[in-house]
């Protein structure tokens, strides 16, 4: 699978996830979520799909803002990571808990009486799931003190709950999300709360009393004393300990009662102005290394998308992190002959970031082990398939699955919604469709002949099609399916002054390796397929079905670029970048010489951009700063 391909499926996988944890039953824990995340902001740090924060969008629970932000927490995976971490707040002493793999809860308290309990939801706002709550283990409908103010703690089942009542759940963080947020609150006696951070407020529920507890000693203290389950405490003197004490903990946490990812490690003086942060630099996720198992190579089958072909290991079943892996991405064949891969081969498989199945070495091939089959054909056309060692594909630009994944990628692009594959792939094996612009000349008549169809979904599917008659220059190409180039890409063109497909079309490979972002292949990549789609281009154009948006006037922000870091608070990344876009302006997803400013939720922070936007002499800017001078030039 080549990048561009992964992104594409990263960013699919991501905003899946994201809406599962949010409105449905997650399939993955946080961590796996978050492995997701860093895979895709390593490749595509400027994807949209990033700044997009989950909503949780679930009906029936009334939404309840948090009286203390539930943010997230930065990790270490290594020791290497997580010394550095320690080297750069050197803690006088380092508190040590468990990470349990649950769902987040805060507990609302109003004079010592269970007022709200509210799920995590986007951090800042989340569901009401009091009812549920009163029903769980370790939840306290009273305390000994008149305490106003916020628990936190973590939803968990205990593996034996799991194994005698829930089975079917791959494990027992999915088991215990689903349960959680039951309307019928069916199921929530089977679930515990166990508890790790409490903040105080007034009796106006609103402001912090920051000296209510004195360090972070104290605050588990008292919620021991006030009749919470705790995450057991380790105290350490230097980094080595904790570090010594993760490898004690992943060999003894098979014999624990619940699951955990990891350890929380923070210092003991209480921060306020960092726990206010999204992540807080003062503490740290230190997780465990990926499982590993032992298995064998059945088979491997081809995926096809367009024109790449990625192999796929079958393997014998194995349990690994919780669920069954029977299938690996082998990437491509250079990764077979580097590995030495056979079919029956007895390989190494882990979970990246506990959600990625991937062969990491070889253990043996066993006498019998034979050569995995190489397509030497492609299937649609018949042409010979080229192996570039890091993609095998199809080099005929006429191949009907290059044509029919062209017409996906445009339906998805645009947004046109239900004209499924079914239909499509009907319609083009019978030669009805097999260009852009034949899409546009489609009746409903004939799509409402094919079985299950029905006259009213017919015309509702040409309804969703003609309604995307204009379209921004970036969509229109991204439309294209020119590999590697995507809506970004295309925007990055756009802002270097090649803002209308004539000029696109017109410029050099060489014009198009200086825009920012761009380097030769793929400037040559995006030339050589705009000339190549010359005919099907000119054929959309002249039925006149499909009209590109002009590019807009130069606004009052022209000339000036943004890079955006961190998540905001009053407005999503995706609604920020529109905001510089539509008065003109650019952005950017890295720090360089030439960008106009960095906009940051912590223009204090020592984070990598903030740092290099300081060497360069960006200008670095909070999102009030921001707001201020984009609406001053409305």
């Amino acid at each position: 699978m080549d990048k561009a391909e992964r992104i594409r499926e990263l960013e699919a996988l991501v905003e899946r996830h994201n809406d599962l944890y949010y409105n449905s039953q997650p399939e993955i824990s946080d961590a796996e979520f978050d492995a997701l995340r860093d895979e895709l902001a390593s490749l595509s740090p400027g994807s949209p799909v990033l700044g997009r924060i989950g909503a949780d969008a679930a009906d029936g629970f009334p939404k309840v803002r948090h009286l203390m932000p539930m943010g997230s927490q930065d990790k270490a995976t290594s020791p290497e990571e997580f010394l550095k971490w320690a080297a750069k707040v050197c803690h006088p002493e380092y508190l040590v808990q468990y990470k349990l793999d649950g769902a987040s809860l805060e507990l609302q308290y109003e004079k010592g009486i269970l007022s709200r309990a509210v799920t995590r939801g986007d951090g800042q706002v989340g569901d009401e799931i009091t009812p549920n709550a009163r029903r769980m283990a370790g939840v306290l409908a009273s305390l000994p003190e008149p305490f106003s103010g916020a628990v936190r703690g973590e939803v968990v089942m205990t593996r034996e709950v799991h194994a005698r009542k829930y089975a079917d759940k791959a494990n027992c963080r999915n088991a215990a999300n689903g349960l959680m947020k039951r309307k019928d609150g069916i199921g929530s006696e089977d679930l515990r709360v166990i508890c790790y951070d409490a903040s105080s407020v007034g009796d106006a529920l609103g402001v912090v009393d920051e000296v209510f507890f004195p360090d972070e000693k104290s605050k588990l203290s008292w919620l021991e004393r006030m009749g919470f389950e705790t995450v057991p405490l380790r105290i350490f003197a230097s980094p080595g300990e904790v570090v010594d004490w993760r490898a004690h903990v992943m060999d003894a946490r098979p014999g624990l009662p619940y699951d955990i990812d990891g350890l929380v490690v923070k210092g003991n003086e209480i921060d306020p102005a960092d726990m206010a942060r999204a992540r807080p630099e003062k503490q740290i996720a230190f997780k465990f290394s990926p499982e590993e198992a032992v298995s064998t190579v059945l088979r491997v089958e081809w995926s096809e998308s367009g024109a790449n072909f990625t192999p796929i290991g079958v393997l014998d079943p194995v349990r690994l992190a919780g669920t069954v892996v029977q299938r690996a991405n082998l990437c491509n064949t250079d990764m077979i002959r580097s590995l030495s891969l056979r079919i029956g081969s007895r390989v190494v498989i882990t979970k990246r970031g506990e959600i990625i199945p991937k062969i990491e070495s070889l253990v043996e091939n066993p006498p019998d082990a034979r050569e995995i089959p190489v397509p030497s054909d492609c299937p649609s056309c018949g042409t010979a398939l080229v192996d570039e060692g890091t993609r095998l594909f199809c080099p005929n630009p006429e191949c009907p699955k290059k044509s029919l994944h062209r017409l996906e990628k445009w339906l998805s692009v645009l947004d046109v919604r239900d004209f499924g594959s079914v239909i499509l792939g009907k319609l083009h094996a019978a030669g009805r469709v097999r260009t852009l612009a034949d899409l546009y000349t489609l009746r409903a008549e004939e799509l409402s002949s094919f079985e299950r169809m029905g006259d009213v979904l017919a015309r509702k599917i040409l309804r969703n099609l003609a309604a995307r008659n204009e379209v921004s220059l970036a969509e229109f190409v991204a439309g294209l399916d020119i590999e590697g180039v995507g809506e970004l890409v295309t925007e990055k063109a756009v802002a270097a002054g090649f803002d209308t497909l004539e000029k696109l079309r017109a410029a050099t490979p060489e014009e198009l390796s200086a825009v920012d972002g761009f380097g030769e292949i793929l400037a040559r990549t995006l030339s050589e397929g705009l000339r190549a789609l010359g005919p099907e281009i000119d054929a959309l154009a002249a039925s006149g079905a499909v009209r590109i948006r002009p590019p807009a006037a130069a606004g009052p922000l022209a000339g000036k670029s943004f890079c955006f870091t961190g998540e905001l608070k009053s407005l999503k990344r995706g609604q920020a970048e529109a905001r510089v876009k539509v008065r003109g302006g650019s952005v950017k997803s890295s720090v360089t010489k030439d960008l106009s400013y960095l906009v940051t939720n912590d223009p204090e922070s020592g984070s990598d951009k903030n740092r290099k936007a300081r060497a360069f002499g960006v200008p670095v800017i909070g999102e009030e700063e921001f707001l201020a001078l984009v609406e001053g030039t409305s």
